[in-house]
């Protein structure tokens, strides 16, 4: 058996590796691109591989020690391939444990207690655990799910800036600063879509919260609509009794401030992180007799 363990937190916009001993100390990190596995498996696989590495380097141990580890990865996409998506992924490790991302997150976040969990991040996924008994809504992904994430505001933020450029809508701060990007020129915008991979179109999320701070009416209109989106899914999993909610991803600070008050009185600071939920998991899955 192993004296290590390698976890992994894939998400679609990077992918984080943590070395760990059968104690569940993380002795060191690595960080990688995106995982998504659904959308890219080769790229997931490839970004695993090169987070992992990075671990073991900043460990001191040479890349072929990947092959005598067990690997607990915790990646975006994982729900959409279902019970034979490990077979997708080409991996050096010795064995796979293959989970969602919102599984490492459940767990990182509420530790053993019962709650709600939900990602805003690239994506979204939202899961409840009660009396030892998981939930999930969401988490399909960006064409049909991925209520509140940051690709689906994204995009939606860039349509809404050509409207304005077009004069269909007003020209706020939000199509000032969107335009601006792109040299003011649609066609570039244009080009930019047509080959943006969904954490292209996230990192244009943060500008709709800052422009709605500045008072535009448009990036206003769609956030109201996005934490509706949340604050739906977050009422599909509450239940008479629930104490915490626990938000994590890039957007959660953004969004928390803008949630009803029967979601945000339950809001609570996550114990951990979604590698530190996957540590734990990876630990029972291959540590524990």
């Amino acid at each position: 058996m192993s004296s290590w363990l390698i976890a992994i937190d894939g998400g679609g916009s990077t992918c984080r590796a943590a070395l760990a001993g059968p104690d569940g100390e993380i002795v060191s990190r690595g960080l990688a691109g995106p995982a998504n596995v659904a959308t890219d498996p080769q790229q997931a696989a490839a970004n695993i591989v090169a987070a992992a590495q990075g671990a073991l380097a900043e460990a001191g141990l040479p890349a072929g020690a990947l092959s005598a580890c067990p690997a607990l990865l915790g990646l975006a996409g994982a729900r959409q391939l279902g019970r034979d998506g490990r077979s997708l992924l080409s991996l050096p490790f010795s064995q796979v444990e293959l989970v969602g991302d919102g599984e490492i997150a459940l767990e990182g976040a509420l530790g053993p207690h019962d709650g709600i969990m939900a990602i805003l991040g690239t994506g979204s996924t939202f899961l409840a655990r009660q009396d030892g008994k998981i939930r999930s809504v969401g988490g399909w992904g960006v064409h049909l799910a991925d209520q509140g994430g940051g690709a689906r505001l994204g995009r939606e933020a860039l349509k809404s800036a050509l409207l304005s450029r077009d004069g269909v809508r007003p020209r706020g701060v939000l199509a000032e600063t969107l335009l601006a990007a792109f040299g003011d020129d649609p066609a570039r915008m244009v080009a930019f879509a047509g080959s943006a991979r969904q954490a292209d179109f996230a990192r244009h999320a943060p500008a709709v919260f800052d422009a709605a701070k500045a008072g535009d009416s448009e990036a206003e209109a769609l956030l109201a609509a996005f934490t509706k989106e949340v604050e739906e899914m977050l009422a599909a999993l509450v239940w008479p009794g629930c104490r915490r909610i626990a938000l994590m991803g890039g957007l959660a600070p953004l969004y928390a401030p803008r949630l009803a008050p029967p979601f945000a009185g339950l809001l609570a600071a996550p114990l951990g992180d979604a590698l530190d939920g996957a540590v734990r998991m990876g630990q029972r899955a291959f540590f524990t007799a």
